[in-house]
Formats: structure tokens, C-alpha cells, sequence
């Protein structure tokens, strides 16, 4: 969940570091550090922003100039609080040796107290910095050894996950990666080389990318680059083209980036269905899954992973694929998923969600069931991440890169996949040819539905002014729109820290009715399908006990004006498609109450973007 950042070339190496530190702020933010390799091991950390960091190198002292190696880290708090003493990189007591780490070391009590027993002083609460004293003691038995051949050993003592990236002036102008559970990327210059927890601080440099796959490490230097297994087996990567710009990753004139992101989603829901969605012809073409077409067709269950906003997607996954393609499926929490000891077999395809594609649990998940010799597939935004890899086949939702924390274009991106993915297995087993390009023209309406559901801007921003300084929300809808209250309680909690849940309307008999007073508004997605009459039955329950309604409603419903406090007006659509479209005001809403209430919203608190610790 933090972020890594590494140089090595020709160039001053500290504005490169600090900048790409900026782009992967929204990785963890609760402090900041840079170490170089300028004769010694000058370095800076703090907590707070990179912002911050940055303030301060400006007036920093010269043995901070004229580096041209180095690392830097941006740091989400999983051992010891957010403080300078916490902040990476972390050094041995004759700082000579740096080192930045993502994961969770989880053997690192039993080693803290062993190193302290030998004599090592340790300076922060974190579990990341037994690892550079383990390096440090080993190099001491052997001077002779290299930086790899210390890291490599250290390392063989570690239980856990890491991303890490390690210097020292005993073995100079080298950096030393490896990676086990947590992402990292090496890009490749001319001349010089790029060190990355994602692409992000590496495309405006270059787009050409290495990505490491658990159990490598590599040496890199001016001269190139060298990847092995950490047991020392060299092995051949592949070089990737990035297939994003850096124009894409700035906020185009927007105030945050989770603005920009949900005003994209017209457009980004275009590129998901591009050369995909063929309505005159009535069918399909996802070549990722092509060659499998006829096994995921054939299974018995589908059993979909995924985390968080990933799996409200899910939810609407099951929905689809189930109206569609009469294929029994189940949607587990990935984090639950390995531990229950899950029914899977041969029979089963396991299909997991995930935007970075290197979310930990959802990988564990695949593992698990890969494990256990069910086909798994993968629904994920960020080519040559790790579920690509691992899965036998899947979709890229070619969503582009997400900045914002809190989720929204990512979101809509995987539940036009799912709809698509529900379609091909239907094909020829369940729905006909003209019910299938009466469905794909429907879908293929649906980015001009959301360009003008975003036209609505100004008049929820009204309704978010109203609502900013509420305790509570409660989100109610039924069938294909309660996976969507769930993701708009979601969005709220997340960014404004306002308490909320989502629910299926007809479970607030069962439960939190209890809740409804004068002070309490409820959100209630209203839109004409067949639990509209229970729906509006619903809203006339939390009227009578002084509840505020919003509601998500169809065009030229007049009923629920008649009800609600205030009404959104979204086009009209079948349940299938309603989630795209309803989704689109809860996000705006989520948006405009933080932004009213001060808060964060590309970087709430204690949340990072990518998950990659359990």
C-alpha cells in the first residue's frame, strides 16, 4: 500500500524521486523519504506530505545535490504510528546501508528480539526496519559478499510480503530490488533506470516497463538490468509498453482527481466496449477469454473474489451473469475466501476482480483456488500487473489510470465487463440473436446516458449542501441497485467520514427502521423495474417516521416527487443497465458532501489505493 520509488543514471536524482513520490501519493501518505547515494548515504524523512518532503529538501543541505541515485518511499502505517521515526527509508547504525519496504514482515517480533539481543538499536515501532539490520549483520560476517548476495541471504529469513529496494556506498551505483507479494516495476531509459510500486512516476520518463514476479530480485545499474530468482536463478523478462500517457494521470483543470475520474466514466465506458460490443452482428469478441469460451460456458458454478468496490461490481456480476447465462453464481469477500476452506473443484471457474491487480487478498484468493484446480480468470485495469499473470485467462477493463482512492471509474468499467462477459456465455446457450443486440444496443447507450446524468452536477451539489453536516445516511434499493446502495454507502464513508449503510430495501423492517427519525436521510434508488410499487412502499414507511428522502429515480416519474424531499432524474433503462447510470449520482453526491465538510477526497484517510498487505 505504499509507495516505492528508485534512480539511477545520469541525471540529479532527487527531483526525480520527489516527483514520483507526488504521483504515487495516493499509494500512502502519512509520511515521506528520500536516501542518495552521494558519497554517503545523505537522506530526508518526515511525516506528512510529499508536499512537505518536498519544502524541506529546497532548503536542504548540498550533500543533497548532485546525486544521481536513489530511492524514495511514500508510507501507509502498519506498524507504529505516522511519525518522522517511522517514515522510511531506514538505515543501519553506520548508515551505510538504506532501505525502503512495502508489506508486512510478520516474523519481525521473533527477529526484533533476536537482532536487539546481538546488539542492534532499532529506531522506529516498524516492522520494514529489521530487515536493513539483517542485512547489515550479515554483511558483517562476510565483507566480501555483494549487495544481492546480503539481500538474497536476508531474505531467506523473512516470512511475509515485500516490495524493497536497497543501497548502499560498500557496493555502490546499484540498486537491489525484490519483490514477493508486493508490486514493483522497473522501467527502462535510455541510460538510466526507473524504480516503481506502479507505473505511475515512471511514464513520463518512458513507457517501457519490466514488471518483477514474486520471488525475483534484481540488480540494477547504469548499464542495465539484471533479474534472478531469490534462489539465484537468472530468469528473462519481458518488456511491456505502457499503454497510458501522462496527460492521464494529471487532473485536467479538475479540483481532485476523483472529479476528473468521475466525469471520465462517459468516455472510459466507451473504451471498455471499443472493437468489444459488435451490435449489427449481435454478438461479443473478448479475445482475452476467447480460447476458454467454452469451459467458462460449461461451468457447473462461478464463484467471484473480489474486495470492496470490486466486489459490489461482483455483486452485480452475479445478477447478470445469472439472468443471462442461468449459471449459478456466488460472490465471496476475497479476505474471507482462503480461510473458510472453500468448496472448489475442476467444475468451478473462480473469477477475481481487482483494479491495481495486486490487491493481497484477492491474490491469495487465486491461489487458493488454483490450488485447489478450478479454472480462475481475471477482471483487472492495470496491464502486466500480477493477476494478468497468474490467471489463466481474463478482461482488462482499460479504464486508465485511477488516482483518486475512493473508486468510481474503475467501478464502472468492471460492471460493463461483467455485462459483456455475461452476454458471451449466453451466446447460443440461453438468449436469442435479437435478444442479444437488443442488449448490446442498450449497453452501447449507456456512455450518453452518463454524460447527461453528469449535466446534474450543479443540482446535487444543492442537495450536498443540505446534507453535509448529517450523522448517518442509509442507502436502500432492490435487486440489481442494491449492490449499487451498497457502493454509494461506500463512497460516503470513505471520503467524508460520514457513517452509512447500504441495504436491500426490504430489509429495513428487519432492522434499521429503527434508526429512521427527522435527523436521518435515507437514499432510496427509486427507478422504474418490477419492485418499483415496493420501492415507493418503502419511502412512504420512512416518510411516515420523519426520515429524509432523496431518491435516484427514472425520467418523468412524477410519484416519487410526490414522496421525496428531492429527486435525481436519470434516463430510463432496463434493470440490467440501472447500475451504470445510479451509481453515477451517488458518486457526485459522496464528492460534493466531503468536499463541503474539508475533507480529503483524493487521499481519505487511513485508505490507500492499492491493498497489498492482509
Amino acid at each position: 500500500m505504499c509507495g516505492i520509488v528508485g534512480y539511477i543514471g545520469m541525471r540529479e536524482a532527487a527531483p526525480i524521486l520527489l516527483s514520483g513520490l507526488q504521483r504515487l501519493e495516493y499509494r500512502g501518505y502519512d509520511s515521506a523519504g528520500i536516501a542518495l547515494q552521494n558519497g554517503g548515504l545523505p537522506f530526508m524523512k518526515q511525516k506528512g506530505s510529499v508536499g512537505a518532503l518536498l519544502a524541506a529538501y529546497e532548503e536542504s543541505p548540498a550533500k543533497m545535490v548532485g546525486a544521481t541515485l536513489g530511492i524514495g518511499h511514500t508510507r501507509w502505517a502498519t506498524h507504529g504510528d505516522p511519525s518522522d521515526r517511522n517514515a522510511h527509508p531506514h538505515l543501519n547504525a553506520d548508515e551505510d546501508i538504506a532501505l525502503i519496504h512495502n508489506g508486512i514482515v510478520e516474523n519481525y517480533s521473533l527477529l526484533r528480539k533476536e537482532l536487539i539481543s546481538e546488539g542492534y538499536a532499532f529506531l522506529s515501532d516498524t516492522d520494514s526496519e529489521v530487515l536493513v539490520h539483517l542485512v547489515d549483520r550479515i554483511w558483517k560476517t562476510d565483507p566480501s559478499l555483494s549487495l544481492e548476495a546480503v539481500v538474497r541471504a536476508a531474505l531467506r529469513h523473512v516470512e511475509g510480503a515485500y516490495g524493497l529496494c536497497v543501497i548502499s556506498p560498500r557496493d555502490p551505483d546499484k540498486i537491489v530490488v525484490a519483490r514477493k507479494g508486493s508490486p514493483l516495476v522497473i522501467g527502462i531509459g535510455e541510460g538510466e533506470y526507473f524504480i516503481a510500486s506502479d507505473a505511475a512516476p515512471i511514464v513520463e520518463h518512458t513507457k517501457k516497463v519490466v514488471y518483477l514476479s514474486d520471488g525475483e530480485m534484481a540488480v540494477v545499474t547504469r548499464e542495465g538490468y539484471q533479474v534472478k530468482t531469490i534462489e539465484n536463478v537468472e530468469t528473462e523478462k519481458v518488456i511491456t509498453e505502457l499503454d497510458f500517457s501522462l496527460e492521464k494521470i494529471e487532473k485536467g483543470g479538475f479540483e481532485h482527481f476523483m472529479l476528473k475520474e468521475i466525469f471520465e466514466q462517459p468516455e472510459v465506458m466507451r473504451d471498455v466496449m471499443r472493437g468489444r460490443v459488435r451490435t449489427e452482428e449481435g454478438r461479443v469478441v473478448l479475445g482475452g477469454i476467447e480460447d476458454y469460451l467454452d469451459r467458462l460456458k460449461q461451468a457447473k458454478r462461478i464463484v467471484i473474489c473480489a474486495c470492496g468496490t470490486s466486489w459490489h461490481a461482483g455483486l452485480i456480476g452475479e445478477y447478470l451473469i445469472e439472468d443471462f447465462a442461468r449459471i449459478p453464481v456466488e460472490v465471496d469477500y476475497a479476505s474471507e475466501f482462503r480461510y473458510r476452506n472453500p468448496i472448489i473443484g475442476p467444475d468451478d471457474v473462480v473469477i477475481v476482480i481487482s483494479q491495481s491487480g495486486e490487491t493481497a487478498d484477492t491474490l491469495a484468493a487465486l491461489r487458493a483456488a488454483k490450488e485447489k484446480g478450478a479454472m480462475v480468470m481475471g477482471i483487472c485495469n492495470v496491464v502486466g500487473s500480477t493477476i494478468p499473470r497468474e490467471t489463466m485467462c481474463g478482461i482488462y477493463t482499460h479504464a486508465g489510470p485511477e488516482v483518486g482512492v475512493a473508486s468510481t471509474k474503475a467501478f464502472t468499467a468492471q460492471v460493463i465487463v461483467l455485462y459483456m462477459l455475461a452476454l458471451a456465455l449466453s451466446k447460443g446457450r440461453t438468449i436469442s440473436h435479437d435478444e442479444m443486440r437488443l442488449s448490446l444496443k442498450e449497453l452501447s447507450q449507456v456512455p450518453e446516458h452518463a454524460a447527461k446524468i453528469l449535466e446534474l452536477d450543479a443540482q446535487i451539489q444543492t442537495i450536498a449542501e443540505s446534507f453535509k453536516d448529517a450523522r448517518n445516511f442509509l442507502y436502500l434499493g432492490r435487486g440489481y441497485n442494491f449492490p449499487v446502495a451498497l457502493e454509494g454507502a461506500l463512497k460516503l464513508k470513505e471520503i467524508s467520514y460520514i457513517h452509512a449503510e447500504g441495504y436491500p430495501a426490504a430489509e429495513m423492517k428487519h432492522g434499521p427502521i429503527a434508526l429512521i427519525d427527522e435527523d436521518m436521510p435515507v437514499i432510496f434508488i427509486a427507478t422504474r423495474d418490477s419492485s418499483y410499487n415496493k420501492i415507493l412502499s418503502n419511502i412512504e414507511e420512512v416518510r411516515s417516521r420523519k426520515g429524509r428522502v432523496i431518491a435516484i429515480a427514472s425520467e418523468g416519474d412524477t410519484e416519487v416527487a410526490r414522496l421525496a424531499e428531492h429527486v435525481i432524474y436519470i434516463p430510463q433503462a432496463s434493470a440490467q443497465i440501472m447500475p451504470l447510470l445510479t451509481v453515477i449520482p451517488l458518486q457526485l453526491l459522496s464528492y460534493h458532501i466531503a468536499t463541503r465538510r474539508g475533507c480529503n477526497v483524493d487521499r481519505p484517510r487511513n485508505l490507500a489505493k492499492s491493498v497489498t498487505v492482509e
